[in-house]
């Protein structure tokens, strides 16, 4: 088969479920990946020959696209923040707007010289840790996730990244205190009500893990408020606590933050939602 009817063929399996854009985004995701084709190579040569194996290679990839399982979960992998990471069914693929939430952290303190002391609350994939400790000098990074499997797996890309960050299994919601003082502490905690799963692709609801998903409806802001909590006795005088958050309750987390005394401020991501928070201890 020539690569050009293999195209033709994943379109024709997948268009009644994705738009024709998103099906040929994934076709060249699982070329490059299976085939080690870019895009561009394959317009210059649409009559490479695809071999049996190869074929049967992406019938696979079309059954479970067709099941709306993340394509990123059919490689094991994805592209964050300029770095590849291993990504898995046990953690969450990393959205666009974490990178904003990044980006905004290592502004304002790349160029800082002493060193700094950070801690990621809900690693996942470890994707905010390992970029943080890739960009900011002088940085010791710690992580904390609740799941083994999340922890393997942030392991393993943060040596794949070449990277130190110190990753320990810890209940954020059961603790009383963190033992260490820090100059920054960020999460990406969950955040998504039940209310809202009506929003979301099938993608999301029925493969990526709800235990970094979900919050009951009735305290949505559960973690928001136990971190902040502990936060307020970890961080140093000035150290700052950002948080990526749900773009519905902007006013309602500021308020909560600053009910423990800190001093913060709403961030919007490019589509205009108010999806990061930056808080200052004073």
């Amino acid at each position: 088969m020539l690569i050009s009817q293999l195209k033709i063929q994943f379109i024709e399996s997948l268009q009644d479920e994705f738009p024709i854009t998103e099906i040929e985004s994934f076709f060249y995701i699982l070329t490059e990946y299976y085939l080690g084709i870019k895009r561009i190579d394959m317009a210059l040569d649409r009559d490479l020959e695809i071999s049996e194996a190869q074929f049967q290679k992406f019938e696979k990839a079309m059954l479970r696209l067709k099941d709306h399982e993340p394509v990123q979960y059919i490689t094991g992998q994805t592209e964050f923040y300029g770095l590849e990471f291993e990504v898995n069914k046990n953690v969450l693929i990393p959205r666009p707007e974490t990178e904003e939430l990044i980006e905004w952290i290592i502004q304002d303190h790349q160029n800082k010289s002493e060193k700094l002391n950070i801690l990621d609350i809900g690693t996942g994939s470890g994707c905010i840790p390992i970029c943080l400790a890739k960009n900011i000098n002088n940085a010791h990074v710690g992580s904390f996730d609740i799941s083994k499997e999340a922890l393997a797996l942030a392991r393993r890309n943060a040596q794949k990244n070449n990277v130190e960050v110190d990753f320990r299994e810890f209940d954020i919601l059961s603790a009383e205190k963190l033992d260490e003082k820090y100059d920054i502490i960020v999460s990406n905690p969950p955040y998504v009500r039940e209310l809202e799963k009506k929003e979301m692709h099938k993608n999301v609801l029925e493969h990526e893990p709800e235990l970094a998903l979900y919050v009951q409806d009735d305290d949505a802001l559960i973690f928001y408020r136990q971190i902040s909590q502990l936060a307020k006795e970890a961080l140093k005088e000035n150290g700052v606590l950002y948080f990526e958050i749900n773009q519905y309750l902007g006013e309602e987390t500021k308020a909560l933050v600053e009910s423990f005394g800190f001093e913060a401020e709403l961030k919007k991501d490019i589509f205009g939602n108010h999806r990061m928070l930056k808080a200052i201890r004073k």
